[in-house]
């Protein structure tokens, strides 16, 4: 576990580190696309923060290869290589869209491409536990496939879900974390080394995220962009890959007592199954219905949207903050649900608890539907929101305030008469928008984003 950790903050730091530099090269190189109608940010931000999550990736791999015991996985074991030639891939195509803008069906192919390198070099699903009928061996064509398919949808729903600051690395590092106490609980409770490269890879995964979050939390000064967002996509896809196809459950010896208890111990054989799902359950249903919304609409499916997950959110009334924290509790609700039914499928507790939270989860989602006013006697206790009266004098007060203040406006204006000041009041204001001319006298108005016109004062 020592050497899991020292590889976690390893990759952790360097990733850290090395983001403010690409953040400066970034600006630099012009990789600031400018703001999209789908986008919630205000100002350009730079992009290419996958450049130092996969440095991150090589350092941790690097270090993992030199210490004692995770060397072993290197030794016996092809897939930490084979990772790192499909990440490589997949990270130099991002980094060309991030500048470039490449088409969605040119990525579609690379990924595909990236998930055939490592299937090459012997990352690929060799058979299948299923219920009812047992271990299923694949042939090569079959496993092939499988792992093609998982890779582009994970890659793809992690991509989708990259919309909001800080939610797609959020997202991933919680089911990273969920993955890999599932994948170390498989290689240490059972003894399996086969588990030990996902154990890797999750470890090396969390370090990815968890040294790009502080960058990348609202309001954040870079993007991962697609080099970054692919790049963890595939790692997790790697990770799922390698625990689900590689394990073999005849080793785990779980065929023993009575039946009953033959289905409980099985539970941890079934969970490789579901847990690739769980880890990308909210954004592989954002994958879906984003799908199903553009081709109802007559839409390609890579035409780009407000419609997401996160989108909604923030339509409800939530806040940009707000909305990031539902989404980590719901990924960490399915993720951590399936890991401790995992753990222990006959508790009756776990199925309550998840129950309960799911039911909290849902009142937090659903909370700015309801603005409950608080009692006289509670509003000393209460967000100025969900004080009646007094947001209700502060806006009297307010239209007093801007009453007077016309009427002072009409009156240096030089109307002179009452007839004036009416006409004052009955013209229609007009809204200025952000960096477009208000017309003769009203210069251009530059909010926070800075990007109109600024108005130049010459120089005599």
């Amino acid at each position: 576990m020592r050497e899991y950790l020292l590889t976690l903050c390893i990759t952790a730091a360097v990733t850290y580190l090395l983001t403010g530099p690409v953040r400066k090269f970034a600006i630099v190189a012009g990789a600031m696309p400018e703001i999209r109608a789908r986008d919630v940010h205000r100002e350009p931000t730079p992009r290419l923060g996958g450049i130092a999550m996969f440095f991150g990736l090589c350092a941790g791999l690097l270090v993992a290869d030199h210490l004692t015991n995770l060397n072993e996985v290197f030794e016996k074991s092809n897939e930490p290589r084979a990772l790192l030639s499909g990440a490589a891939l997949i990270w130099l195509i991002g980094v060309l869209d991030d500048k470039f803008e490449i088409d969605a069906l040119i990525k579609l192919g690379a990924q595909m491409i990236a998930a055939g390198v490592m299937v090459m070099q012997g990352l690929t699903i060799l058979w299948l536990p299923i219920p009812g009928v047992g271990t299923v061996a694949l042939t090569q064509w079959q496993g092939t496939l499988l792992t093609v398919a998982l890779v582009v949808i994970t890659i793809n729903a992690v991509n989708f879900v990259d919309g909001l600051d800080g939610l797609a690395a959020g997202m991933v590092c919680i089911a990273s974390a969920a993955f890999f106490m599932y994948a170390y609980r498989i290689w240490y409770s059972y003894g399996i080394e086969a588990a030990a490269p996902a154990t890797l890879f999750a470890a090396v995964l969390m370090g990815m995220c968890v040294g790009f979050l502080p960058h990348n939390m609202h309001p954040a000064r870079i993007f991962m962009g697609d080099s970054g967002s692919m790049l963890i996509g595939l790692v997790l896809a790697a990770g799922a890959i390698s625990v689900t196809g590689q394990v073999d459950p005849d080793v785990m010896k779980l065929f023993s007592g009575s039946e009953r208890n033959a289905v409980h111990q099985m539970v941890p054989v079934y969970i490789p199954l579901l847990m690739p799902l769980t880890i990308i359950a909210i954004p592989a249903a954002d994958l879906i219905l984003a799908i199903v919304r553009r081709t109802w609409r007559g839409q390609s499916p890579f035409a780009a949207d407000r419609g997401h997950l996160h989108h909604r959110l923030l339509e409800i009334g939530h806040s940009h903050s707000r909305a990031v924290l539902i989404m980590y509790f719901w990924s960490a609700l399915i993720a951590f649900g399936a890991l401790a039914y995992s753990v222990n499928s006959a508790s009756m507790w776990i199925v309550l608890g998840v129950v309960f939270l799911s039911a909290v989860g849902l009142v937090l989602l659903l909370l700015p539907r309801f603005t409950p006013r608080a009692p006289r006697w509670a509003e000393a206790f209460v967000p100025p929101r969900y004080r009646r009266r007094r947001a209700a004098s502060a806006l009297a007060a307010a239209e007093a305030e801007g009453a007077a203040s016309s009427e002072d406006a009409g009156d240096a204006g030089g109307t002179g008469s009452a007839e004036g000041v009416a006409a004052a009041d009955d013209e229609p204001r007009r809204p200025v928008p952000v960096g477009v001319s208000g017309g003769p006298g009203v210069p251009g108005v530059n909010g926070a984003t800075a990007l109109g016109a600024r108005s130049r004062v010459p120089r005599g």
